[in-house]
């Protein structure tokens, strides 16, 4: 049995090289960071539901907020750890524990349950397709705009040639005049005695 069959995580692609550095980790101190992260989401979420109390044929607003508000945080998240290397023990710390003890699926179904029982079954369907469609849109958003800022920020400190005053092309400058280009009107070869004939202008002898 190869190593990677001996500790898999089942959110990691083995087939990406950035995800099978987190396997580098040991397992120990995996389950630890999750434990940690999970305890500090879970920490949140019933600060947030001690905050925002609803009735059971009410809209449960205060775990539709975590929810969704949960699903933008992973979005983005994860479109960060898709771009940028990051340590072994931050996407089990912030995606699995922090995040995932955030979030609650458990609740969302009970107080779809909950509505139903209590005669609400608009609120109970409007509150099951607003979570899913919510946490759909809320992902997409975390992750385009992480795309539109990594982009922007990639984007900064460059130049395009030509923009700046050190990208003249060559013979744009004053100094860079060709021969003969200057006020007096003389070109090359061109002596005072011997300018080609003007008009209105003698031509001279020349003398021998």
């Amino acid at each position: 049995m190869s190593r990677w069959s001996r500790r898999v995580d089942p959110d990691v692609d083995l087939r990406v090289p950035a995800d099978r550095g987190e396997l580098t980790a040991h397992p120990a101190a995996v389950l630890g960071a999750i434990a940690a992260g999970g305890m500090l989401g879970a920490l949140a979420r019933a600060g947030v539901q001690t905050a925002l109390p609803h009735a059971p044929t009410g809209f449960p607003w205060s775990t539709f907020a975590v929810n969704v508000t949960g699903c933008l945080l992973i979005g983005a998240l994860m479109g960060v750890l898709g771009r940028r290397r990051a340590g072994p023990l931050v996407r089990p710390f912030l995606a699995v524990g922090v995040l995932g003890g955030f979030t609650t699926f458990s609740a969302y179904v009970v107080d779809v349950h909950r509505a139903l029982a209590a005669g609400a079954a608009g609120t109970a369907l409007g509150y099951l397709a607003a979570t899913l469609v919510g946490g759909l849109l809320a992902v997409a958003v975390g992750d385009a705009l992480v795309a539109r800022w990594w982009g922007t920020d990639a984007g900064r400190g460059r130049r395009a040639p030509g923009s700046g005053r050190s990208d003249r092309r060559p013979g744009s400058g004053r100094s860079d005049r060709r021969p003969g280009s200057g006020r007096s009107g003389r070109r090359a070869g061109w002596g005072r005695d011997d300018r080609p004939p003007g008009p209105g202008r003698p031509q001279r002898e020349v003398r021998r």
